[in-house]
């Protein structure tokens, strides 16, 4: 789930805790966990709802003036259009934040990643963990095009894969392109 940047500081200090989405079916369910800005969200309820029904108060909630405010920034001018109403509870920061960082990696948790690596890999149906490591590694900040055409995947493959592994700690996203966290880097160490 996306927020512009003005909407973080909000969402952290819990006077945002309600968003409005005219999504044409659901892209959070109650329970779900969403990372916006470094921090972690949790979606406790999701349902959908009049746009005429959102009140002043749910807009504030929302990070408006008011419902008119609220629809306006929407572009809704129907009150009869169905909008997905989400209740967020602020979790505490990024829990891929702390994990990334930890580089003292025991022999249980190194053998933890390699399996999961493994389990990718077969899923797959193609090894591909290691190799993307090793170009990210390699290239650090080269834009995620390139790198997938040294993989041979297509970007969209490319880039998921590479979620897969930043879900694990292993990667960081940079402006342009991905680096190595220091826990990819010790597992890729580990792995030699």
């Amino acid at each position: 789930m996306l927020f512009s940047a003005d909407a973080w500081p909000g969402l952290a200090d819990g006077s945002i805790t309600l968003t409005f989405r005219t999504w044409t079916r659901p892209q959070a369910r109650a329970g779900g966990h969403h990372r916006v800005g470094g921090m972690l969200l949790e979606a406790t309820a999701v349902d959908q709802v009049r746009a005429g029904d959102i009140t002043d108060d749910d807009a504030r909630r929302a990070g408006a003036t008011d419902a008119a405010a609220l629809l306006a920034r929407m572009g809704i001018d129907d009150p009869e259009r169905a909008v997905w109403r989400v209740e967020l509870h602020h979790l505490g920061p990024d829990d891929r934040i702390e994990r990334r960082a930890d580089d003292a990696l025991d022999d249980e948790t190194v053998a933890d990643l390699k399996a999961r690596l493994d389990r990718m890999d077969r899923r797959s149906g193609r090894p591909w963990t290691r190799q993307t490591l090793r170009l990210i590694e390699r290239y650090p900040g080269i834009v995620s095009t390139a790198l997938a055409r040294h993989a041979g995947q297509e970007r969209m493959v490319f880039k998921a894969n590479v979620r897969k592994l930043k879900e694990l700690g292993l990667t960081e996203s940079l402006d342009v392109g991905y680096r190595l966290s220091p826990r990819g880097e010790a597992v890729l160490r580990a792995l030699g």
